[in-house]
């Protein structure tokens, strides 16, 4: 405790602008491009098959474009601007309406991202669109960010508690 109290001492002492900071307004455009960078390095080193940027207006994205460029030339990744978000039963309906959304990703991992929504649009206009069908597209997806089958069963049950 009293190094803790100590510490805080230190900080509003030596550092007086930091002791305010948790008071202050992050900056929306750096933390963006920084949530780009941290997915470019984890999507290059295969860690993640698939990460996605915050979703955000058009005017918001148009205003990212050149600098998600520099960040994905940096890193040896791609990046692809998703105007019409895949919407599954792992983020609310609504995440992405009127949004775009980079996605982040190396070699064919768009062209899968693709399929998946080509698969999707074919179940509904088959009329096809629910049950294990509609559950496994959701799977697919949440696969292809590389998630945990537990975290993909936690986020299908979170949306079944909300019907």
């Amino acid at each position: 405790m009293k190094t803790k109290l100590l510490g805080a001492l230190l900080v509003s002492l030596l550092l007086p602008g930091l002791a305010n900071a948790q008071d202050s307004e992050i900056d929306e455009r750096s933390y963006n491009l920084g949530i780009l960078g941290g997915f470019s390095e984890v999507v290059r080193l295969g860690v993640k098959t698939l990460a996605l940027s915050e979703v955000m207006s058009p005017a918001d994205m148009d205003a990212m474009m050149a600098d998600a460029a520099v960040i994905a030339e940096r890193n040896g990744v791609l990046m692809w601007r998703e105007t019409d978000f895949l919407v599954t039963d792992l983020y609310p309906a609504d995440v992405a309406v009127g949004k775009h959304v980079l996605l982040i990703y190396t070699g064919d991992t768009k062209d899968r991202y693709l399929n998946i929504k080509a698969d999707k649009a074919a179940l509904i206009n088959a009329g096809e669109y629910r049950g294990e069908a509609r559950e496994e597209i959701a799977r697919r997806f949440g696969r292809l960010l590389s998630y945990p089958e537990a975290v993909i069963d936690e986020l299908l049950s979170r949306d079944k508690l909300l019907e």
